[in-house]
């Protein structure tokens, strides 16, 4: 029996600026889902990258007074970056300034579009939001405003391309109530099917190049170049090599979940669906939305300046305390705040006293007592049982993409692991009956062993750091039997301990 795959894709950023929290919550979301699908033994594959042409970009460079190239290039470099800071394993980067692997893929989606009459051409008058990089109608605007920049938007007046998405209307509409297509939260499906119901818009697919000179050529038309939607949007195949239709393509398309922020669901429910029925291509299994972040109560701001740097703050306090923070307190769909105060607390709590405390306790009761010989299979039958049932709640939130609850799943068995130990009082028993002393520390160590496994896609760093004391490979995350009971029966010693969560003194 083949491998099962499975593909996850973050919505590429934009490189006028570097990251911000937003950004952090969806890698960080992704490469949970990812770290999960790989330890339950799929093949898969995880793609992140940047959005690099556009006129803002344009714009920011030329304000900047540097070269284009060069200053979205440096931008797409702290982007990479958060690879290290965040602990995010992305399979692949891609970029839409890769003139080898996007361009051509990109225009070999603009020609197959292009094929089937959804390409044309026609003077045009509307209002433009740059922040938006689209044309609004008057009904979108709010106060004269973009709902989203609240800005005005600027009148502008060319000769454009359009895709025809009004063609494939109902056949979006169609496709996500019949289940085909999964919009995830359902509340954000419900948002955008009365946005379609209303009818989908053709939408501009071109700039001339006397107007923007910053972007891949339209194949039929050089005059032209790509506006954002067939270029940014395709990153998504073109990563798979969609120009030759090459392996990973063939492996890995169609997507089993695009992952994007809510003010970007118009696009990748709407245009980039109408594209791929266009061209012909598979449909995407579902796309899963997350919210805004806001900083203790307020939105985010530079005039406020209540900006969270997401790398200071890893930084700091290492990238599995804002992983756990982000993961924990935000549900996926839900808008959640980054609040100072808290992010202390839980870090405190959660993670050093009630998970750090647990391994450190166990590993030191064990290590003075020098036990070497474990026993999983006497005194274990309250430990198996709350396991089991564990694993069977917490496969059930992940594989509904439901982050926070498959967390509090985990820390109920933490909360387990701590009582047992004040209940059982395992450093008197070793003493007093060490038979079954023994066989109550070995069953803490195979607890934890699972917590290892459980906790890592959230903060793979310390569940690395967790197997190195309690003596298993760190690089060995692999669920199927090793998520049964005493699964290591063999352990022969510990590793050094350490203190994996260190207090953050206020």
């Amino acid at each position: 029996m083949s491998q099962k795959t499975f593909y996850i894709s973050t919505a590429i950023a934009y490189t006028n600026a570097g990251p911000h929290l937003g950004h952090a919550l969806e890698f960080t979301q992704a490469d949970a889902i990812a770290r999960y699908k790989r330890m339950m033994g799929f093949k898969t594959h995880f793609l992140t990258g940047t959005d690099e042409h556009g006129i803002k970009n344009y714009n920011t460079a030329k304000k900047n007074a540097e070269d284009t190239l060069t200053f979205v290039h440096k931008n797409a470099t702290l982007f990479k970056d958060l690879k290290s800071i965040l602990s995010i394993s992305y399979d692949d980067f891609i970029q839409t300034t890769d003139q080898k692997r996007h361009w051509p893929a990109a225009q070999k989606m603009w020609s197959k579009l292009e094929g089937q009459g959804d390409i044309y051409s026609k003077g045009y008058e509307g209002l433009y939001c740059e922040g938006c990089e689209m044309f609004l109608k008057e009904t979108d605007l709010v106060d004269g405003n973009c709902a989203i920049h609240k800005k005005p938007p600027v009148l502008s007046k060319e000769t454009n391309y359009f895709f025809r998405l009004s063609k494939y209307s109902e056949k979006i509409v169609s496709l996500i109530e019949s289940g085909q297509l999964k919009l995830i939260p359902e509340a954000r499906q419900h948002e955008f099917l009365n946005l379609a119901k209303e009818g989908l818009h053709d939408v501009s697919f071109s700039r001339p190049k006397e107007t923007l000179p910053w972007g891949i050529p339209v194949p039929s038309d050089p005059s032209h170049v790509m506006y954002v939607w067939c270029d940014a949007l395709t990153n998504y195949v073109s990563a798979l090599d969609y120009a030759n239709e090459g392996v990973l393509f063939k492996n890995f398309w169609p997507a089993d979940v695009h992952l994007i922020g809510k003010d970007i669901v118009r696009f990748h429910a709407g245009i980039w669906i109408g594209m791929l029925l266009s061209a012909k291509l598979p449909l995407p299994e579902s796309i899963l939305i997350h919210g805004f972040v806001t900083h203790n109560g307020e939105k985010m701001s530079k005039t406020l300046g209540n900006v969270v740097d997401p790398v200071g703050v890893a930084q700091e306090y290492g990238s599995d305390a804002l992983r756990y923070y982000l993961l924990k307190e935000i549900p996926m769909g839900n808008d959640g705040d980054f609040n100072d105060q808290l992010f202390v607390e839980r870090y405190n709590s959660d993670l050093a006293n009630n998970l750090g405390n647990l391994l450190n306790r166990v590993h030191t009761l064990v290590s003075r007592n020098g036990i070497t010989d474990f026993k999983f299979s006497d005194h274990h039958e309250a430990f198996i049982e709350v396991v089991a049932s564990t694993w069977d709640a917490y496969r059930k939130s992940m594989d509904d993409y439901q982050l926070s609850e498959a967390i509090q799943q985990v820390w109920k068995l933490v909360d387990f692991a701590n009582k047992s130990m004040e209940d059982l009082k395992p450093w008197s028993l070793v003493k007093e009956d060490p038979e079954v002393g023994k066989a109550i520390l070995s069953n803490l160590l195979e607890l934890l062993r699972h917590l290892s496994l459980l906790t890592y896609p959230f903060i793979p760093e310390s569940a690395r750091k967790m197997r190195v004391q309690l003596g298993l490979d760190p690089d060995s995350f692999t669920a199927g039997k090793r998520a049964e009971w005493g699964a290591f029966h063999d352990w022969l010693k510990l590793g050094q301990s350490e203190i994996i969560f260190p207090r953050i003194e206020v």
